[in-house]
């Protein structure tokens, strides 16, 4: 969600040294990534909506990549890339891979892969789905001893397709899925790509968890919705926000995109169709108006101090008793720990399953 915060920074090009590989490519079905043995299934994971991640490694990378050491996750997943996919002028796109068809583009591919190749990041390794241009996109960094079974880019599981502006990466363990998304903002008109397209996303995410409700599932990213009005600062606000005075219709679809009553009524159904658990709320029942919200409006103009919480690992109920923390790392409203976005990152920390019965359990 960017609708209120500052303009970002000019990308422009900058000089680049020699690049690092580009991450390896992988036959077989949805990016199958291989049968290797002994893996380690993952129990720490971080969810961030980076708001450019070229301007995050640019301008951040340093406070970022300590961040990432201390905490040590098994598996980051981005949202908001911002990156174009391969493929040039009349060629067929490459969502999996970064684009370096002009000379501006060679030099960010370069400045992404040295960074994502220097301590910590040397240790994961990495999935894209990007879109045409620099616009949405995600990204999935996951140990490579922790290195997923196999690996999706839609929510269909079809091997060669993503789904459209790389909104979806799927990665199947051992004993679950993690589904990392970068959900449609909702808009705030009743247009071709606004409330239509929001409620058809809603729609195809119950169709997959009712495809997928035989292995547990880790759903994270950033889902631009604020469930319920613990999860944003100053409910009335969002409630009546308008923009240039148009009211929809519909007064399901009234305020702020993100917490109109028709988006949370079909967040909450969401989660009782397939069974989730919000796992921040889980542990939190109370309102935190100091570090409680993953998104920060401008510090300068109206939304300055205005905060919802729309980044979220929402988790199947029998993986509940394993969650030992979540946390969301930015605090205030001077957007401290949010690292150059505005979204902070959010994580979530699991148990080891008690015994060999209760792994069975989970995986059956």
């Amino acid at each position: 969600m960017k609708r209120f915060f500052k303009p970002i920074e000019k990308e422009g090009s900058t000089a680049a040294k020699k690049p690092c590989l580009s991450p390896e490519k992988h036959d077989g079905e949805g990016d199958g990534v291989g049968e290797e043995k002994n893996q380690k299934e993952p129990s720490k994971f971080v969810t961030w909506n980076a708001n450019s991640f070229l301007l995050r490694v640019k301008n951040n990378w340093s406070e970022f990549s300590k961040f990432v050491s201390d905490f040590d996750p098994d598996v980051i997943a981005i949202q908001e890339v911002r990156m174009p996919a391969a493929g040039g002028k009349g060629k067929p796109k490459i969502p999996e891979e970064l684009s370096d068809d002009t000379k501006v583009l060679r030099e960010e591919k370069q400045i992404l892969s040295r960074a994502l190749s220097s301590p910590p990041f040397g240790n994961y390794q990495v999935w894209w789905s990007l879109a045409d241009s620099k616009y949405a996109g995600t990204a999935l960094l996951v140990k490579k001893c922790c290195k997923p079974k196999k690996v999706y880019f839609n929510l269909d599981k079809l091997a060669s397709k993503h789904e459209p502006d790389g909104r979806v990466i799927l990665a199947e363990f051992e004993t679950f899925r993690l589904l990392n998304t970068y959900s449609p903002n909702n808009g705030w008109k009743e247009e071709e790509n606004s409330f239509q397209r929001r409620r058809k996303w809603d729609k195809r995410i119950v169709e997959f968890l009712n495809r997928t409700s035989d292995k547990p599932l880790i759903w994270c990213g950033d889902l631009n919705v604020s469930h319920e009005e613990i999860d944003v600062s100053h409910p009335e606000f969002f409630a009546t926000a308008k923009l240039n005075g148009y009211v929809p219709p519909n007064k399901e679809d009234c305020g702020q995109p993100g917490f109109t009553p028709s988006e949370r009524g079909r967040f909450g159904a969401t989660m009782k169709e397939g069974r989730l658990v919000d796992a921040y709320r889980y542990l939190h029942k109370e309102q935190d108006m100091e570090s409680g919200f993953s998104w920060s409006g401008n510090p300068i103009g109206k939304y300055r101090g205005k905060r919802m919480r729309i980044d979220y690992f929402l988790v199947s109920e029998q993986l509940k008793d394993r969650i030992v923390a979540c946390k969301m790392h930015g605090r205030g409203i001077e957007l401290e720990g949010f690292y150059g976005s505005d979204h902070c990152p959010v994580t979530l920390e699991f148990s080891k399953p008690s015994s060999e019965t209760e792994q069975n359990q989970v995986s059956n």
